[in-house]
């Protein structure tokens, strides 16, 4: 497993940055159509992790409601529910709780000196882990990824999110912003990050119009836009239908001015579909590709059994100039010639061994058989 989960922040704020109102109650600010985007990011993310404080105040069930999503994540080989995750500074969590529901798995993660009292209250209704005093969250994502987290979706409160940001652990920041202000008279929750704040600026990935709200989707992470887009190509090849004789693969196609014009992923569309003839395929002769990058978490392929064109002859074909990916194909299908094959053609060909370990653990069943 990679030294730590892949991190998405999520979160809905008003037009000026309130996550929520000073009332007793829950203000809901997302609309359906927004609460199902979350709903489908949930359905790709192995754990959902929200503050105590969020369990205490909102009583979230963090459940996938689309039962079609639930079968998709059965038919991958991952649980039906998503791993449920907190983490405390006191303990003071109620065992009736909607988080404590049978159905997913429950961690809590505890500061060490609230570990009795937690204990106490809680008894068998979680796994209790110590998490260090004060709770430290690089233990916490170690922690996670010894148990087999991949992905984590953090969706609150404002505190955690901030400490996630200012800690530079985050890897995606899906921000949804609601078409209208709150002003709240008293003081309520908002998006307040301690000093110092994150000095590098994320990268835009995607905007979405959301019935009245906007969907701003951001990459982060150490290594600039060049990484970013790299780990989030792996991250896609997470979505690949399974196969026992085919790489799970994931490519992102950016433009020169960083616009991300597709993505794609082993399998996507049909059964022996590539991720980079998905992603291709989805543009047609777009003139852009001319100018454009394409991110593959595995070398796109020169040799291929399934259909008479391979990946490497595909980008050739778009005029693509420029290809970055993280691991170079073992010699289990084919020889593995593709990078070679694109320099010989006169591409800019860049690999980034760094992220081998991570498309490499998607396809772990593949290498050990």
């Amino acid at each position: 497993m990679p030294p730590r989960p892949y991190v998405l922040l999520s979160c809905a704020t008003s037009a000026d940055g309130y996550l929520d109102d000073a009332s007793p109650r829950r203000l809901i600010l997302s609309g359906p159509a927004d609460l199902d985007r979350v709903d489908e990011v949930r359905a790709g993310c192995d754990a959902i992790m929200v503050g105590a404080q969020t369990v205490r105040t909102d009583n979230p069930r963090l459940l996938i409601r689309d039962p079609r999503r639930r079968a998709r994540r059965a038919a991958r080989g991952q649980p039906e529910k998503p791993t449920r995750v907190t983490l405390t500074a006191t303990g003071d969590l109620d065992p009736q709780a909607n988080f404590f529901a049978p159905g997913a798995p429950r961690l809590v993660y505890c500061a060490t000196r609230a570990l009795p009292r937690a204990r106490a209250r809680l008894q068998a209704q979680a796994v209790l882990i110590d998490a260090g005093d004060p709770v430290s969250l690089d233990l916490i994502l170690q922690d996670l990824a010894e148990r087999s987290v991949a992905r984590l979706l953090v969706e609150g409160g404002a505190q955690v999110l901030a400490e996630f940001l200012t800690q530079d652990l985050a890897d995606e920041f899906h921000l949804a912003i609601a078409p209208f202000f709150l002003a709240p008279p008293t003081p309520a929750p908002r998006l307040n990050l301690p000093t110092p704040a994150p000095a590098s600026p994320m990268t835009l990935a995607e905007t979405r119009r959301v019935e009245e709200m906007v969907l701003a989707r951001y990459l982060l992470g150490p290594g600039g836009p060049e990484h970013r887009f790299l780990r989030w190509a792996v991250e896609l090849s997470r979505l690949c239908p399974p196969s026992a004789t085919a790489f799970s693969v994931g490519a992102v196609i950016v433009a020169e001015d960083g616009e991300v014009l597709a993505t794609g992923f082993s399998r996507e569309q049909e059964d022996h579909d590539h991720a980079e003839e998905v992603a291709l395929r989805k543009l047609g002769s777009d003139p852009r590709l001319r100018h454009a990058t394409i991110y593959s978490s595995l070398v796109p392929c020169g040799a291929r059994a399934s259909r008479p064109l391979t990946c490497v002859q595909h980008i050739l074909a778009a005029g693509i100039p420029r290809v970055v990916f993280a691991w170079r194909e073992p010699a289990l299908f084919t020889a593995g010639e593709g990078a070679d094959q694109l320099r010989a053609a006169g591409l800019d060909v860049l690999e980034v061994p760094e992220l081998a370990d991570r498309a490499r653990a998607v396809n772990t069943h593949l290498i050990e058989r």
